[in-house]
């Protein structure tokens, strides 16, 4: 059976999948990054996984991989199939793409960031289907965001594109690692409404999760610390609204698992807030952990219809 190997490498674990043509994830897999013992070890778990994945294709769906997507974290040069930099990882200027495609006997790879990749996924067989513009925003420990254009993602001239979480949402506020002050993920990530609420709350333990159900549950400073945040996220929002004009507005990430407790007063505030724009839809991503696999494998798929394939982008 025709398939390619798509894998989803993060901070601590990789994800990884045997993807059909149709998209069917034929065989899923798991696996430490290994990031403690450094990042050359990284990259040596990335390339043994893909090389285990090759295998079990070749002895279970009748032939090789026809070829293998990558999505990974930080900075990301998807033209040269370089891993640039990311900090959690340790890694810079990693050809990562050519150690791959060495590693599988030339197969060809695709290399892509992580949260354009899950995007990439959510815009095409995912939350935004249908739509031929959409932003897929994920709320996590930072605030990430993916700009889809007619079943692409563009990764801008540079591969910066989609950082709304460095939109500046709150001028001279809280001092942001990029050098900025008042970024909208120092306000409304879930790291950042898990750092308010353990203040408000006194539990240096609690986090956005239980902030949620404290809210849920009536909670004053909960509905205080969630107010905040969601209004910071809706200006971030409209902002975007405003430059990209999309139709579908995919909401992501730990923080979206709260539900209507985030997507009821989101779509409210952004509602307010937009005077000549459109307003998209407003809609929770669909496809969960299994988006950075899945895009992954639309890279894989598409680097074989692509002629020129060091073109490929996310």
């Amino acid at each position: 059976m025709r398939h390619v190997i798509a894998l989803d490498v993060g901070g601590t674990g990789m994800k990884a999948a045997l993807v059909g043509a149709d998209g069917e994830l034929l065989h899923r897999a798991r696996r430490a990054t290994g990031r403690e013992r450094g990042p050359d070890a990284v990259v040596e778990s990335i390339l043994g996984f893909a090389a285990d994945l090759a295998a079990h294709g070749a002895a279970h769906l009748g032939g090789p991989a026809s070829a293998a997507g990558v999505a990974v974290p930080g900075i990301v040069d998807d033209k040269l199939g370089i891993a640039a930099y990311s900090a959690n990882l340790g890694w810079r200027d990693v050809p990562l793409r050519d150690l791959l495609s060495t590693r599988l006997a030339g197969v060809p790879v695709a290399l892509g960031h992580d949260v354009r990749t899950g995007g990439l996924a959510e815009g095409r067989i995912g939350a935004g289907l249908g739509a031929d513009r959409f932003l897929f925003v994920a709320l996590g420990t930072g605030i990430a965001g993916a700009i889809g254009v007619d079943g692409r993602v563009e990764a801008g001239a540079h591969g910066f594109a989609g950082e709304i979480g460095h939109i500046v949402v709150r001028p001279g506020g809280a001092p942001c690692p990029c050098g900025q002050h008042g970024c909208l993920e120092r306000y409304a990530s879930a790291a950042a409404v898990s750092d308010a609420w353990a203040a408000a709350c006194g539990d240096p333990e609690a986090d956005a999760a239980d902030c949620a159900r404290a809210v849920a549950s009536g909670d004053p400073n909960a509905v205080r610390v969630w107010r905040d945040a969601v209004d910071a996220l809706a200006d971030g929002l409209v902002t975007a609204i405003t430059l990209l004009d999309p139709r579908a507005l995919i909401v992501g990430g730990g923080l979206a698992e709260a539900g209507e407790t985030l997507f009821a007063p989101l779509r409210e505030a952004v509602g307010a807030r937009v005077t000549f724009q459109k307003l998209p839809s407003i809609v929770p991503a669909a496809l969960g952990d299994t988006a950075g696999c899945l895009g992954a494998g639309l890279l894989a798929w598409d680097l074989l219809e692509t002629p020129d394939r060091t073109e490929v982008t996310t």
